[in-house]
């Protein structure tokens, strides 16, 4: 369970949720903001798949001491019944980071594809 003990319970927690447990160092939380099956289009060029490879992805990251930032701006998100696709504008400039979401049966939202850069 994270550290944090908060629950994404709308599809726009879950980037600041990432942020958040990145900078604390909460590598399982962050796993548990990801279905086990869960893609995400990082390193550039690349694909990590399932939620062992994206918490090893986020452990490298975090053990490199970077830190995201946990006000970017939320982007309307649209929802389709169980689905929802989220953006954020990236505080680094770099253009937008976007997200496909699904709620699950206790209510959470958790990260299905997860595109962390998008220019």
């Amino acid at each position: 369970m994270a550290t944090d003990g908060k629950s994404a319970t709308e599809p726009e927690h879950v980037t600041r949720l990432v942020a958040e447990r990145l900078n604390a160092g909460d590598i399982d939380g962050i796993g548990e903001l990801y279905e086990d099956d869960a893609v995400v289009a990082f390193p550039p060029g690349r694909s990590t798949t399932g939620a062992a490879a994206i918490k090893a992805m986020y452990r490298a990251i975090a053990d490199q001491g970077a830190k995201f930032a946990t006000d970017e701006e939320q982007l309307p998100t649209v929802r389709f019944g169980d689905l929802a696709l989220a953006s954020t504008v990236a505080a680094d400039g770099t253009g937008t980071r976007t997200q496909v979401l699904r709620r699950q049966d206790d209510g959470t939202w958790k990260r299905i594809i997860d595109r962390p850069e998008t220019r």
